[in-house]
């Protein structure tokens, strides 16, 4: 039993267990779970190092497997939700939804197994745990990096877990999440050196400096500075319709929502939770002023409506809201032009002129296209509701009465590189419209909510999240939550927010820090493979 606990494997499901733990998993995060990321690593380390398991002879390819155990058990607890969304959404029956879950997590886990063997490839060469211990950090922001590059899937990163945490997200404007990550595996390395020490007082010196390290680190999710300066007011409609079936909206369906439209965009106060709408939250009711300037802008989010960018009536519609409201209205809906269709954000100015719209440039695969379409013939039935959409060309940013927007669509905003690129050419203020329904009572909207907050640190933006089901929401550029609708109803938010024009270091330069991070690894697998070889044919040479 004791070599069976102490086997690299078992402790690599152990580990996939933990690092579960400071990850949204049905509602929001309790600050306290955070913690577990500065531990989650620690038993996959110990595992990997330990000389038991340095002295068999297939180290590397149990390290190896050990790591992509790991991986592929973490992969199916935090992505949980693709087998609904397949399921449910996707018409997929359970066998293969369960497939799909599975084959995604098995494709990521090869990262794990590359972390894995790295480590092992590290110890093998330099013989210390020294070595290995502190290129972790490296190694795992680096395979980050990696992820959202090569299989383009930067979901759940670890540095996301502390984005309640005010003192490590200072990391975030010059490193991007990256950072974040960097120091969280860098304390994992610290545990497992103190587990790994070989004299008692060396195990005790180095893990009372790791419990102060965490400690000191999550008093970080206890503080906060001042509440961010606002300047003006969103209006957010959550229209609440039902993903998987097509709303038509014929004859009089079509005006009864218009009108809906209509009332909602000219509120100037609504009932909301302050922060997350948590379970045990309450909405409150603000002081409510009839004298109050038109809203800054007007947003009606990523939906399944019949809405597209081609049609008389739409355009009436936006026309109509926009005079109504005195406010620059932006709207989620089909856009067409001669090479097909797109996934867009409608711009239409506080005049009631539709002046451009932004076309999705990231799409989603197998909801919005289906890769490599040959292989994945059998893929079709998944895309019954986006068929073959075009991708955009351009992050366009959009002026309006004397403030400049940037929108992004969906689940763009995972991707840190790409939303920079927006307050690069010169949004003050994000809005992401989003359609986070296809995630039903899941992980996915929380831990969706979660990265859009970490662009907004990133970039020190506030972002205006309007979803169709919620977490609507407004995101101060520290990341924080300030007001959200109650989710799965039909209502509208009015939110306060504020722009910048500053450009932090992120927002300039993008993943430079993760790009060295990716040199210095490389650089260490090649010096550490060059040792292997040399100790390899010394071996070879005293046998012959």
């Amino acid at each position: 039993m004791r070599s069976y606990v102490r086997n690299p494997i078992f402790l690599g499901l152990f580990s996939a267990v933990l690092l579960d733990l400071p990850f949204p998993i049905a509602g929001p995060l309790p600050p306290w779970r955070a913690a577990f990321s500065l531990i989650a690593l620690v038993p996959l380390l110990y595992g990997l190092l330990a000389d038991g398991s340095v002295a068999v002879p297939s180290y590397l390819r149990r390290s190896a497997l050990a790591g992509y155990a790991c991986g592929v058990l973490w992969y199916i607890l935090n992505c949980y939700w693709i087998y609904d969304t397949m399921h449910l959404y996707g018409g997929v029956p359970p066998a293969g939804a369960a497939g799909i879950l599975v084959l995604y997590s098995l494709v990521l886990g090869l990262y794990f197994a590359l972390f894995g063997f790295l480590i092992a490839v590290c110890r093998k060469a330099f013989r210390t745990n020294l070595f290995p211990l502190a290129l972790a950090p490296f190694f795992w922001a680096a395979l980050e990096f990696a992820a959202s590059r090569i299989t383009s899937v930067p979901w759940d990163q670890l540095g996301y877990a502390q984005v309640d945490n005010f003192l490590l997200t200072r990391l975030a404007p010059i490193t991007g999440v990256y950072g974040i990550s960097f120091v969280l595996v860098a304390v994992n390395a610290l545990f497992a050196a103190a587990m790994l020490a070989r004299s008692i007082h060396r195990r005790l010196r180095i893990g009372v400096g790791a419990c102060l390290l965490t400690l000191l680190f999550q008093l970080g999710s206890f503080i906060a500075p001042k509440p961010s300066a606002t300047s003006d007011f969103a209006v957010l409609l959550q229209p609440n319709l039902e993903v998987g079936t097509y709303n038509d909206w014929v004859g009089p369906e079509w005006d009864e929502n218009a009108s809906w439209i209509l009332e909602q965009s000219r509120r100037t106060c609504t009932s909301a939770y302050i922060g997350m709408p948590a379970s045990e939250a309450k909405l409150e009711t603000p002081q409510c002023s009839q004298n109050v300037p038109p809203p800054g802008i007007v947003a009606w989010p990523e939906a399944p409506s019949p809405m597209e960018s081609d049609q008389p009536r739409v355009a009436s519609l936006m026309h109509a809201v926009a005079t109504a409201a005195r406010a620059p209205v932006v709207a989620g809906m089909f856009g067409h032009d001669q090479s097909g269709t797109y996934n867009s954000g409608v711009f239409t100015s506080l005049e009631g002129n539709i002046i451009g719209r932004y076309d999705k440039i990231h799409l989603v695969p197998f909801g919005e296209y289906v890769p490599y379409r040959e292989v994945f013939f059998f893929a079709q039935k998944l895309t019954q509701q986006l068929v073959d959409l075009q991708r955009g060309k351009y992050r366009k940013v959009f002026p309006a009465n004397g403030r400049t927007f940037g929108i992004f669509i969906c689940y763009e905003s995972i991707f840190a590189d790409e939303v920079r690129q927006f307050a690069v050419n010169g949004a003050q203020v994000f809005v992401n419209i989003s359609d986070d329904g296809w995630y039903g009572d899941t992980s996915a909207p929380w831990q969706h909510l979660n990265m859009t907050r970490m662009r907004a640190v990133e970039n020190h933006r506030w972002i205006l999240l309007d979803t169709n089901n919620g977490v609507t929401t407004s995101i101060d550029s520290y990341g924080r939550v300030t007001v959200s609708a109650p989710r799965h109803v039909a209502t509208s938010l009015v939110a306060r927010y504020g722009y910048n024009d500053d450009l932090t270091f992120y927002t300039r330069h993008g993943d430079l820090f993760a790009i060295l991070c990716g040199i210095i690894t490389l650089v260490a697998a090649a010096k550490a493979a060059r040792l292997n070889l040399r100790v390899n044919l010394r071996i070879k040479r005293q046998v012959s």
